[in-house]
């Protein structure tokens, strides 16, 4: 989309001209296009299905892994922290499993959308250089998959809670937006990293290292107050400046009805999600002109 001013003769030099045409590159929310998305929106769906499908086709076990994959990683923690470390549970009557758990259901929901949107591009190359299409649709596709994954574990989640006799207070009117939180962190990371993997191959193999260390980094397996009492003084700043610190204390705050988060740490965590899904879509268009060249 381009911006068109016609400016008159009166505002320039002497010219044969009556008129001039001014091509001005749209600014602002305007370069994102976001009315071609949704005129495209039917293939966003059908991307958002296709990488359902592609998912669990030809596995034994089907959609059983979107459940599995949690409890498995939530059973290993509790190993580690709850049985090894000894650290109690900080909810009285939830196993450490169920708290565990509840974290690893928030970081598969934000790993999920950055791994597979960070290499949406270059899994789709024909698309990308023989079709039309705005090309922000393919990394957000990922979202929808991410988000069926999402409901399929947290009903699980919820067996969970009812099982313990867990009764969320008032806060669970927040989950939706601290669900919105994630969503927006893991799209800005994967439009920025998608963009990078196009010219930059490398991206593919440090990311999920990158990930693997956020994920160490993050109130996931183990309560904030754990983590503040046992790292050293001067390795505490990475727990303060991980924006997913706040948003993971307070989806559990709103599920497990845990002690509330620090309010500057969720707004911290939910104003960097704004500003890093800005940025991502920026440099996502900036350098949306040479995929098809490149690719």
């Amino acid at each position: 989309m381009m911006v068109m001013d016609i400016t008159t003769p009166s505002a320039l030099p002497d010219t044969e001209y009556d008129s001039v045409l001014v091509l001005r590159p749209p600014s602002g929310l305007a370069a994102l296009n976001l009315r071609d998305v949704w005129q495209f929106r039917g293939l966003l769906g059908t991307l958002a299905l296709r990488d359902l499908k592609l998912r669990y086709k030809q596995t034994a076990l089907g959609i059983v892994w979107v459940v599995l994959q949690p409890v498995l990683a939530a059973l290993i923690f509790s190993i580690i922290f709850g049985m090894i470390a000894r650290i109690p549970s900080p909810v009285p009557k939830v196993p450490y499993f169920v708290f565990a758990f509840c974290g690893q259901l928030a970081w598969n929901l934000f790993n999920t959308i950055v791994t597979r949107s960070s290499v949406c591009l270059t899994g789709n190359t024909n698309m990308i250089s023989k079709v039309f299409f705005p090309r922000l649709v393919l990394p957000m596709s990922t979202i929808g998959a991410a988000l069926v994954d999402f409901a399929v574990a947290a009903a699980m989640m919820a067996l969970m809670i009812a099982c313990c006799h867990v009764k969320p207070g008032i806060a669970l009117l927040l989950l939706p937006l601290w669900i919105m939180g994630l969503l927006m962190l893991s799209l800005g990371l994967g439009l920025f990293t998608a963009a990078l993997t196009v010219s930059y191959r490398d991206v593919q193999y440090i990311l999920p290292v990158a990930l693997n260390l956020l994920m160490w980094a993050s109130p996931i397996a183990f309560p904030l107050s754990f983590a503040i009492g046992m790292v050293p003084h001067k390795v505490r700043f990475m727990f303060y400046l991980n924006p997913l610190t706040g948003l993971l204390e307070a989806f559990r705050w709103s599920l497990l009805n845990t002690t509330a988060p620090a309010p500057r740490s969720v707004a911290y965590g939910m104003v960097l999600s704004i500003l890093v899904l800005w940025l991502g879509a920026k440099a996502f268009k900036q350098m949306e002109r040479k995929f098809a060249d490149v690719i």
